[in-house]
């Protein structure tokens, strides 16, 4: 106890002592003794810590000589190495600073490092060989821990835990000394993540990891007959394949999807428009079982659920033509949630995906390096050219618009190919680089061309914008702003064979789908000779595709009136073709065995 606090006691001692009893009453008497009683207590008790210690009452002098020194010198005593509290013998990292504003000159300031709940970070200025010239003050412990915070801890190493040893051990010897009541102890009620803790988490992820390289190592190894009657095999790269994974993910593939962050812009859903896909997906993923866990450390793969186009809606001021604050938006969201969580630091988010078919998604990942050279990002707008998508990691989502909620089917089919009398046929908006060419050299100029900028009042009088398409032979799908086009999925729905123009466009789930055996790509630079390169399409080749696509139609539509729609009141199938599967020739008896390609 220093000679301040011995004074000051002494001092509250005799003011309560001659303090007249004659001015009290009653319980103010009865206070006065308490207190009285209090202070002797406290007085007797210096007088026994300095008669156990007498080097202490020499304290308050020694530190402030060395403190006035250390003043008047510019350079920092450093400490001796044979000290008795060198760094050496504590296994401690002493740093020289000047002297704190503290009562005894020097001061030891006491945080919480990683790995431990409670240790010392000495800061200390110079001292003597005598354990007198120091003194700390301990913090109190850090706040008591919830079950989730304790499992994100990073795990401690045994470095760590020995070191945190050697400086309990130090303290609990300087306690011993100065009498502090310090206790080298972890209090109770911190529960400090153990071995066994940090052995269960990364045993998980490792086993997560091994489930999907083992995955990988079967399907590419597989090749074994198609028992699937839904897959018809030429539109596909290889259809032995994509049914050994599609089977592989049925039985063992987990996500977690994140419950945070606000609505509208998480976990609300935009079904209906051209995005439409990103609405979908969420909706379906949040009511999922199968694949969705509640237990992350079960999860392969972790879902941001984020509108973006929502975002755009709530934050984007068309005024200022600046979608900054969004990038920003979703900055803050993904560093939150690595704060809250430990998925992605561990990976530095690539187990993590998103799903965007905004014109804007790539775009937005600007502000969050991570998120945009890592994640997983599942777009509609899939450009090579701008470097945001990559190949082999992204993945092109497909881009549909959907005008009804309780009848996404409606109207779709397409007439016979002896009664499509329509060679081409495009309408839209005028935007990007590719629709003012188009219109430049096909508006108007061909009868087989049916090329126009919105459908005029006239022509959709008599033939609408989807009895165009149920009437064509092919579809145009140009480019808009950007690389993608809703138009594509609506050429599938009518049976047109899709003509994509757009160059660096990485067609809907190009990994799988073999988009040569059902679709048109035509360069930019060739649009002057689109008819010609329409006409040089043999009519036998012309015929397969549409039948590919016809089938990919049904199978798809089938697929999802078994999931979740009533196809018998839309009229696109019958009873007896829902339990019979597609017609030949795209049912299982047309498959070969084994098949590699198309």
């Amino acid at each position: 106890m220093s000679f301040f606090l011995f004074g000051l006691l002494v001092v509250m001692i005799c003011v309560m002592g001659f303090l007249p009893m004659r001015y009290l009453k009653g319980s103010a008497k009865m206070v006065k003794k308490i207190i009285l009683a209090i202070l002797l207590a406290a007085f007797a008790s210096s007088i026994y810590q300095t008669w156990k210690n007498p080097s202490k009452t020499s304290l308050w002098f020694t530190n402030t000589a060395i403190a006035h020194v250390q003043s008047s010198s510019s350079t920092p005593f450093p400490l001796e190495p044979n000290s008795e509290n060198s760094s050496q013998k504590m296994g401690l990292d002493f740093s020289s600073h000047p002297p704190v504003n503290s009562q005894m000159g020097l001061d030891f300031q006491s945080h919480p490092p990683a790995n431990s709940q409670m240790s010392l970070d000495f800061q200390s200025h110079p001292p003597s060989k005598s354990q007198t010239g120091l003194v700390f003050h301990s913090h109190p412990p850090v706040k008591s821990l919830d079950k989730s915070e304790i499992d994100e801890i990073p795990p401690v190493s045994n470095a760590s835990k020995n070191s945190r040893h050697k400086i309990d051990d130090a303290v609990a010897q300087e306690s011993a000394d100065f009498g502090s009541g310090y206790k080298s102890k972890t209090p109770s009620r911190v529960k400090t993540p153990g071995k066994s803790r940090k052995g269960k988490a990364y045993k998980a992820f490792l086993e997560r990891q091994q489930d999907l390289l083992l995955a990988k190592k079967e399907i590419e190894s597989y090749g074994g007959a198609v028992n699937d009657p839904d897959l018809y095999w030429p539109l596909y790269h290889n259809v032995s394949k994509f049914e050994k994974s599609y089977d592989l993910m049925e039985k063992m593939f987990k996500v977690y999807v994140y419950s945070q962050g606000p609505k509208p812009y998480f976990h609300q859903p935009e079904l209906k428009g051209i995005y439409a896909s990103e609405g979908w997906f969420m909706k379906l993923m949040d009511e999922n079982k199968q694949f969705v866990v509640k237990d992350p450390k079960k999860a392969h793969m972790f879902y941001l659920p984020y509108s973006l186009h929502r975002l755009v809606e709530g934050m984007y001021d068309p005024n200022t033509h600046n979608m900054r604050p969004i990038s920003l938006f979703l900055r803050d969201y993904v560093n939150m949630i690595a704060a809250k969580y430990p998925f992605w630091n561990r990976t530095q988010g690539a187990d993590h995906f998103f799903v965007a078919c905004h014109d804007w998604g790539p775009y937005t990942t600007t502000e969050h390096p991570q998120l945009r050279k890592n994640a997983i990002k599942v777009l509609c707008n899939a450009d090579l050219s701008e470097g945001f998508f990559v190949l082999g990691k992204d993945v092109s989502l497909p881009e549909t618009t959907l005008r009804k909620i309780r009848r996404p089917t409606q109207n779709i089919g397409g007439k016979t190919v002896s009664k499509r009398s329509i060679l081409a046929f495009f309408a839209g908006n005028v935007h990007g680089r590719v629709r003012p060419v188009l219109l430049q050299y096909w508006k108007g100029k061909d009868n087989d061309m049916k090329i126009y900028e919105l459908l005029p009042a006239r022509v959709a009088r008599t033939m609408s914008y989807v009895q165009h398409m149920k009437s064509s032979k092919y579809c145009i799908c140009p480019m808009g702003y950007e690389v993608n086009s809703p138009r594509i999925v609506e050429a599938i729905y009518y049976e047109c064979v899709p003509v994509i123009i757009a160059d660096n466009f990485v067609p809907p789930l190009n990994e799988i789908l073999n988009w040569e055996a059902f679709s048109i790509t035509v360069a930019e630079k060739d649009i002057p000779k689109l008819k010609d390169i329409l006409l040089s399409i043999p009519e036998k080749k012309y015929h397969s595709m549409q039948l590919r696509i016809t089938c990919h139609r049904s199978t798809a539509i089938r697929l999802e009136c078994s999931a979740q729609i009533n196809c018998n009141k839309v009229g696109v199938f019958s009873t007896d073709q829902l339990q019979k599967g597609p017609t030949p020739p795209c049912g299982g008896a047309n498959y070969p065995s084994k098949s590699s390609s198309t």
